[in-house]
């Protein structure tokens, strides 16, 4: 069996957790935190789909947090049966319930990762195919962003399998020259053109444009 063919065992096999948690809901049983269960639980199922088809859903930005709020539930069921009296029954599904919770938690930690090609646009992708190009033509590029009064440069490398980014801002006022300048390390060149538009203002067509990629020196 594949890793893959696994993993979408996996999925159905969660997937049919939520299912149950209604009946249980309905019939009368389950804990006191079932219903949180079912709609945490919902929610993890719809991301745990996305990471093994590798496909994007919902925001990126929400399933590192879901990933802390499921380990936290489990932490919190572990202290749980471990300081009080509970039903066998009861201890059997928090028991389980946790297990299944923390192997969840940590397979949605890795697909909120924001360094993956999957969480970016369609503009993002044409501009790293464009600057991964340009790349293998030449050993650096340099991107540059002006406007009155500042200016950003990132100079973008490949080192090994990642993309190195050297960021320089300047802001010129009457008074003084400030300047500030950091380096980041990205698996993928998607994720390096989301970098340098959020934190340099280079937008992802202006990659394209010979005044903005230009070797470096």
């Amino acid at each position: 069996m594949s890793l893959q063919r696994a993993y979408v065992l996996l999925a159905g096999l969660y997937s049919l957790l939520p299912v149950m948690g209604v009946v249980a809901i309905f019939s009368g049983g389950g804990t006191p935190l079932a219903m949180a269960h079912l709609f945490f639980g919902a929610l993890g199922v719809a991301g745990l789909w996305g990471y093994i088809l590798n496909r994007a859903v919902m925001s990126q930005r929400m399933w590192r947090p879901l990933a802390a709020v499921l380990s936290l539930g489990s932490l919190l069921q572990l202290v749980i049966m471990l300081t009080m009296s509970v039903s066998g029954v009861l201890l059997t599904w928090m028991l389980t319930s946790s297990i299944f919770a923390v192997l969840l938690a940590v397979l949605l930690y890795h697909y909120g990762n924001r360094d993956q090609p999957l969480w970016a646009t369609d503009e993002e992708r044409d501009a790293a195919q464009r600057l991964a190009t340009l790349l293998a033509q030449q050993p650096n590029v340099t991107l540059v962003h002006r406007e009155p009064g500042h200016e950003n440069s990132v100079k973008v490398a490949k080192v090994g399998s990642d993309y190195l980014a050297n960021v320089t801002r300047r802001y010129h006022t009457e008074d003084e020259v400030r300047q500030e300048t950091f380096e980041r390390r990205f698996r993928h060149p998607e994720t390096l053109v989301y970098f340098v538009d959020k934190f340099a203002s280079i937008t992802p067509q202006s990659v394209s444009t010979p005044s903005t990629a230009a070797p470096a020196a």
